[in-house]
């Protein structure tokens, strides 16, 4: 409660006009927490990062970085580091994900792939950390980790264990492979946010310098929203067509593009069962739990379109009768 009084004293301080109401606007799967300031000037959000977890410096660096190569971040409108907090303007309530239907989507999906366009177009090396080996290997070992030991209770025979570190070094030398350019890393339907201009980004303090699909990933293969796989295709394709003309490092052939936007999606979607298991186990957030499903469902269709990964899948086939037993089906 002492800290809540301190950011609003501290916001107060800092708004245009004087604080009419002060009310939670969202948490997200860190130690951060968003509230909304309302004044009769208008409505910002106060960002409340505690020091002792989180950093805002990073967030203030990709906000400016990204602003400048043309993206929606919010504005920075008074920070205070030591604190640990951050006034900002406001996108409003409508997500990506509270706005998108069969209407919508083709014009919110293609907002979205410009405005990421415009983030990689501007990509340069060394402004944010290498998406490199070690990192896409710590974020694999999640699933081992968080998904099987502590969610699914499994210790991996030493054969499956085998069939891990093969499969898991198969991704990464595609992943490895890719072309490079700032990732935002969560580029997804909560992220996004329906605003003028289209869309708001938010969530970005964790963007990295990595392979060129990962972003599209994020957001064809959604945790929170699912398509039929026709009308990913194209939205893809659109992007591909449009990333070729802005002159982007994509394959020539949108049939490699294809593939490594697949392989990227496998990486993705075996670290994000570890991350919701974590979510779940270790922070007590078990809303994530009812998305493990469709990435699961995601994981196993690729898998299933690669023979390199057939010993994963079938791996994932073992695992079925237990993930039943932890109430993983729905």
């Amino acid at each position: 409660m002492e800290r809540i009084e301190r950011l609003r004293q501290w916001t107060e301080s800092v708004l245009p006009a004087p604080l009419v109401d002060f009310e939670v606007a969202s948490a997200d799967a860190s130690f951060r927490r968003y509230f909304r300031a309302r004044t009769a000037a208008g409505s910002f959000i106060v960002m409340d990062a505690p020091p002792s977890h989180e950093d805002c410096r990073p967030y203030l660096h990709v906000a400016r970085l990204f602003r400048a190569a043309g993206a929606n971040t919010p504005e920075i409108l008074a920070e205070n580091l030591e604190e640990g907090f951050l006034l900002l303007s406001d996108f409003g309530n409508t997500t990506y994900l509270a706005a998108l239907n069969d209407q919508t989507a083709d014009r919110l999906y293609l907002d979205a792939n410009a405005a990421l366009i415009q983030i990689q177009a501007a990509s340069r090396p060394g402004e944010l950390p290498d998406y490199d080996e070690a990192l896409l290997t710590r974020e694999l070992q999640l699933f081992p980790e968080w998904y099987l030991a502590k969610h699914l209770r499994i210790e991996a025979s030493a054969q499956q264990k085998a069939v891990l570190d093969s499969t898991f070094r198969a991704i990464l030398a595609n992943n490895l492979a890719q072309p490079r350019v700032y990732v935002h890393r969560d580029w997804h339907s909560r992220n996004l946010m329906v605003t003028e201009p289209n869309p708001g980004v938010l969530d970005f303090q964790d963007a990295v310098y990595g392979p060129i699909t990962y972003d599209l990933v994020s957001i064809y293969k959604d945790a929170y929203i699912k398509w039929d796989e026709e009308r990913v295709l194209d939205w893809v394709i659109r992007y591909w067509q449009a990333a070729r003309k802005a002159n982007l490092p994509v394959s020539a052939d949108f049939a490699d593009f294809y593939r490594d936007f697949e392989w990227m999606g496998v990486q993705r979607h075996i670290k994000v069962l570890g991350i919701f298991a974590r979510l779940y186990h270790r922070d007590g957030k078990e809303g994530y739990l009812k998305d493990m499903p469709l990435v699961m469902h995601y994981l196993r269709r690729a898998c299933e379109r690669y023979n390199a990964l057939g010993p994963f899948l079938r791996f994932l086939d073992q695992l079925e009768g237990r993930q039943a037993e932890v109430g993983y089906t729905f």
